[in-house]
């Protein structure tokens, strides 16, 4: 900043001094020299006066011509330049800000696409776990029925043989009765066939 100011005042130092010694040249060409007579210096004529006038416009033209339109021309091409530079600094950061997201998108994509096949995962695990037990509870259910069923049932043949011996210890003891004519149906006599029947069946077996 200081050393902008300090080139700004330069600036105008060299304007006003430039300035000065162009009006100092145009009065005295126009007043001082006016009368001095042209002279012919390798075949052109040389006015003194209107020279030295001329010289002191262009010293007065030159600055103000600088400080209208070149100055101002000048200060546009840098405001456009500067402009320019930001909005293309901007585009750069905006890209790559752009591309941050992108990766940060993409991370947390790959991260939830995971954390669902993960779950997805668990989830069939505990499907098939679940299924096993079923199907353990469902076999050990199954095993038991099959034994209760099968107790049931031999305690139903049990039942059944018991009903049938006793059925043909009773036919047994009035088949005798008819035969003898008297009373055989006693403890003893029951006893006795049932033991027979006994002996019938495993010699049978």
């Amino acid at each position: 900043m200081k050393r902008i100011r300090s080139k700004q005042a330069g600036s105008a130092t060299t304007t006003t001094i430039a300035v000065v010694a162009g009006l100092i040249l145009l009065v005295v060409g126009g007043t001082v020299l006016k009368d001095v007579q042209p002279q012919v210096l390798q075949g052109v004529d040389l006015n003194l006066g209107l020279t030295v006038a001329n010289i002191g416009v262009m010293l007065i033209a030159i600055p103000v011509l600088l400080k209208l339109f070149i100055a101002p021309l000048t200060e546009s091409i840098h405001q456009r330049t500067a402009s320019l530079e930001a909005t293309f600094t901007e585009a750069e950061n905006l890209k790559k800000e752009m591309a941050e997201l992108r990766t940060s998108y993409e991370a947390r994509l790959a991260q939830t696409e995971a954390e669902a096949r993960e779950q997805i995962q668990a989830q069939i695990r505990e499907a098939q776990s679940l299924r096993s037990t079923l199907m353990a509870e469902a076999s050990a259910r199954a095993d038991e029925l099959v034994k209760k069923a099968e107790i049931e049932i031999e305690a139903e043949k049990a039942r059944a043989l018991a009903e049938i011996r006793s059925h043909v210890v009773d036919l047994t003891l009035n088949a005798t009765e008819r035969l003898i004519g008297q009373n055989v149906d006693t403890k003893t006599n029951r006893k006795l066939v049932d033991e027979f029947i006994d002996n019938v069946a495993v010699t049978n077996a």
